[in-house]
């Protein structure tokens, strides 16, 4: 009778909050969020050494990996950083099933972003993880960005496809900087339990490197307006193009310089959340 009682028990199925909360998923949002954190830490530093000394290395996912691959540990490093992503993909892919923590978790919208991101960040992981095999080669978001873009303009209404991704990626990029500004991924974290010097220093971080991010995400969005209308894929940039676009307006490398220490600072931002994310 014990015995049947336990197989029924353990057949039960499991709530959606049940595996929100599970000690898998938290991990695995944890270790995603700590891995997104160290690329745009690598992808800032590079775009600073390019506002310096105008370095050549990529400011993107690629420069970073190549990044990582050249320590001492490397590999390590590397399957490392699969693994988070990976995390955050599965994270992602179980917000899209079951739902987010939170009052809008429910929601189509956010079901469907949570999607999306994971359908990013499948694509990432599975990048770095042919990487770390050896079997292929990160491609850089400007070729990424130029294929797609002349894909779309081969097919009928490509520049009017090209133009809505790129008012899409500019809507984005503001939104972001807006959301960022009103302090909105405070809903996010757990902070209740934290000093007041740190939860205003994380505050500030997220506010600093959530604006940053999106001033890339819009510049992006604005070299995909320019091809649309130009009907050329070379006019598309990655984010490696968008970052050293900002050191020929007119404030020069500086503005380059700025952001990208304002990526570095969403870099750690990424940190903190991983340690106060609710999930």
């Amino acid at each position: 009778m014990v015995a049947r009682a336990t197989r029924g028990r353990t057949a039960r199925p499991r709530t959606a909050a049940e595996v929100r909360n599970s000690s898998t998923m938290v991990w695995l949002a944890r270790a995603g969020l700590a891995a997104r954190g160290v690329m745009y830490v690598l992808i800032g530093i590079i775009a600073v050494q390019i506002a310096v000394t105008g370095s050549r290395q990529q400011a993107d996912r690629t420069g970073a990996i190549r990044l990582v691959a050249h320590t001492p540990f490397g590999l390590v490093l590397l399957w490392l950083l699969v693994v988070g992503f990976a995390g955050m993909t599965l994270w992602r892919l179980a917000e899209a099933i079951w739902g987010a923590s939170g009052p809008d978790g429910q929601k189509a919208a956010t079901r469907l972003a949570s999607l999306a991101r994971a359908v990013l960040y499948g694509f990432v992981t599975y990048g770095i993880l042919e990487y770390a095999l050896g079997i292929g080669q990160p491609t850089s978001s400007d070729k990424q960005s130029r294929d797609l873009t002349a894909t779309a303009l081969h097919h009928p209404g490509g520049q009017e496809i090209v133009g809505i991704a790129g008012a899409v990626t500019i809507i984005a990029g503001l939104v972001t900087m807006y959301r960022a500004y009103q302090r909105s991924f405070l809903k996010h974290l757990n902070l209740a339990t934290a000093r007041p010097a740190t939860r205003k220093a994380v505050t500030r971080l997220g506010q600093v490197g959530g604006i940053a991010r999106g001033v890339v995400f819009a510049t992006v969005g604005v070299f995909l307006i320019v091809a649309a209308w130009d009907a050329s894929p070379r006019q598309a940039k990655g984010i490696d193009s968008a970052l050293r676009a900002l050191a020929h307006t007119p404030l020069g490398p500086w503005l380059l310089a700025v952001v990208a220490l304002g990526l570095v600072i969403f870099g750690v931002y990424s940190w903190c959340e991983s340690r106060w994310h609710a999930v």
